[in-house]
């Protein structure tokens, strides 16, 4: 994907991996076969290159370090490398730096780690210092009896442990954080990672978690990356915790599986950030493009060729989801719970892009799951309901799933509360709110959702409505509520059509088609005016 990235910039990358028919060998501009591990091959290598990166840290940093004082552009640095390569030398640097982390000890004897259970309590993490990723390297002991099994699972005190102090979060969060040789940083946006059997399974792009708790986790990755040395991308993976900290995890010093996400989902992917930040060119925009991605990896489920079979099965399916795109690493071979791949779909909500993993993943193959709905229709009475009909008329016309209830803001107030509160978990994305008299649905349901939340004056006896527009229009600063005339529902409906289609390209299409049919209906009536003169259209087309 690097090499891709590179392709359409000019950039010629020459590779250096040991197996002769490895993924990137068919898009690289030059591959020569030897180990990032063999010190001999990587000085051989660096002769051939302007700049070294590296899309794995499992490399000879020793080897490196020593080109680099030989005046060979390593990025990131050597250092870097070595730092990240160590478990625990990692937690320990930033650790330095006053970042946020779980509680953490070295351990060499079974007295230590034994000590290290009295001081965290169980269960215990414990860590490979080196060589440790996808949940390799790391297992649980869950009591004092366990303690052994789980030192000598990971290959005893001397292939170097450590552990951690059980962590309870709430969320597994990743912040791609890009620097150029400058040291001007971009983040991207915050993304939440969903793991299965240790390994990354599902990226949900942006996270669902409060805009306070996006900028502390983007403020530790930022603080984190330039604690270390060197250009290029870096992965951040953070904690949220259950009340509200951030705890960095690790750091990857490279495209990471985090951000894949980002070449259909934002204005410049992570692969062509990395080569912008290492070879000193001005870093990218990193913002979404599209409202909502989730990325979806492509694992193993069998061996040999059944392993391809069912793969393939799913691409298959995937050429049907709207906004999907597909990435096939074509690796040799496939093993179970190796990564062969990845599928990104786009779409302009989170719920929406969820829904059509669901499909890709056959998990609603009864047919019976109800369409959630996108906007709703809510009255603080049902004596609203002639009025309110209109807008989800509109809604129904446009194909829109919408939900229709009653809401009232003083006589059902913890409803009231509960409803807007959960609005946006549930997937909708705009709110109808028709009230009479004092009117204060909309502006209460406003001030407690980030959802766009349309007014609609209720004609009333006592004062004919005015007191009710009077009402929505005179919101608070910061709690807006779009407002339409006094029972134009179907204003109403039609305005969160057009907030849904801006983001949505097949129902904007239908909303051009809409303004088409009416500028066409103008059209026809005028010219039948000016044949047939005032008294006969009234008389054919007006009449009483």
């Amino acid at each position: 994907m690097l090499c891709q990235a590179a392709s359409q910039m000019g950039i010629k990358v020459a590779i250096l991996d040991p197996l002769k028919d490895c993924p990137a060998n068919s898009v690289c501009h030059e591959h020569v076969v030897g180990s990032f591990n063999d010190g001999d091959a990587v000085r051989e290598f660096a002769k051939r290159c302007d700049v070294l990166t590296f899309e794995i840290e499992h490399v000879d940093a020793v080897t490196l370090e020593k080109l680099e004082k030989q005046g060979v552009v390593c990025e990131p640095k050597a250092s870097t490398i070595m730092i990240i390569q160590d478990k625990y030398r990692q937690k320990d640097h930033f650790s330095k730096f006053g970042i946020p982390l779980t509680d953490f000890v070295e351990v060499d004897t079974l007295s230590s780690i034994e000590k290290a259970g009295e001081m965290f309590g169980y269960p215990l993490m414990v860590k490979s210092k080196r060589l440790a990723y996808d949940g390799r390297g790391n297992a649980v002991a869950h009591d004092k009896n366990e303690l052994s099994s789980v030192v000598s699972s990971l290959g005893g005190f001397e292939h170097g442990l450590y552990v951690e102090r059980w962590t309870t979060f709430a969320k597994e969060l990743s912040v791609i954080v890009a620097r150029s040789r400058d040291g001007s940083t971009v983040c991207y946006p915050v993304v939440e990672t969903i793991h299965k059997d240790n390994i990354c399974h599902v990226v949900e792009a942006p996270a669902e978690i409060p805009e306070k708790m996006k900028k502390l986790a983007a403020s530790v990755a930022e603080k984190a990356v330039k604690s270390l040395e060197g250009a290029g991308v870096f992965a951040v993976e953070l904690f949220l915790t259950n009340d509200n900290q951030v705890l960095l995890n690790e750091v990857a010093p490279r495209p990471h599986n985090s951000g894949h996400h980002t070449i259909e989902a934002c204005y410049t992917s992570q692969y062509e950030q990395h080569l912008r930040a290492i070879l000193g060119l001005p870093l990218g925009d990193p913002a979404m493009k599209a409202p909502a991605a989730i990325m979806y990896n492509i694992l193993g489920e069998d061996e040999g060729d059944s392993g391809f079979v069912l793969a393939h099965q799913l691409i298959k399916r995937a050429l049907n989801i709207p906004g999907a795109s597909v990435h096939w690493y074509a690796k040799p071979e496939i093993r179970k719970q190796r990564k062969m791949g990845h599928i990104t779909i786009v779409g302009p909500s989170l719920f929406s892009v969820k829904e059509h993993l669901n499909k890709l993943l056959q998990r609603d193959t009864d047919g019976q799951k109800k369409v959630r709905p996108r906007a709703a229709v809510i009255m603080g009475s049902d004596s609203d309901l002639p009025i309110m009909k209109d807008a989800a008329a509109v809604l129904e016309k446009f194909n829109i799933p919408f939900e229709l209830t009653v809401v009232s803001a003083h006589r059902t107030a913890e409803r009231m509360y509960a409803y807007a509160s959960s609005a946006k978990e549930r997937g909708l994305e705009v709110i109808i709110a028709g009230a009479g008299g004092a009117a204060h649905l909309p502006g209460m349901v406003a001030s407690l959702t980030t959802l766009p939340v349309i007014g609609v004056p209720i004609w009333t006896k006592s004062l004919q409505g005015m007191d009710s527009l009077l009402s929505i229009v005179q919101m608070p600063k910061g709690i807006p509520v779009a407002t339409v005339a006094i029972g134009n529902a179907e204003n109403a409906g039609l305005l969160a059509v057009r907030m849904l289609a801006s983001r949505d390209p097949e129902l904007s299409d239908r909303v051009n088609e809409y303004q088409q049919d009416l500028e066409d209906s103008v059209l026809v009536k005028a010219r039948l005016l000016e044949e047939l003169g005032s008294d006969k259209y009234l008389q054919q087309y007006k009449q009483p």
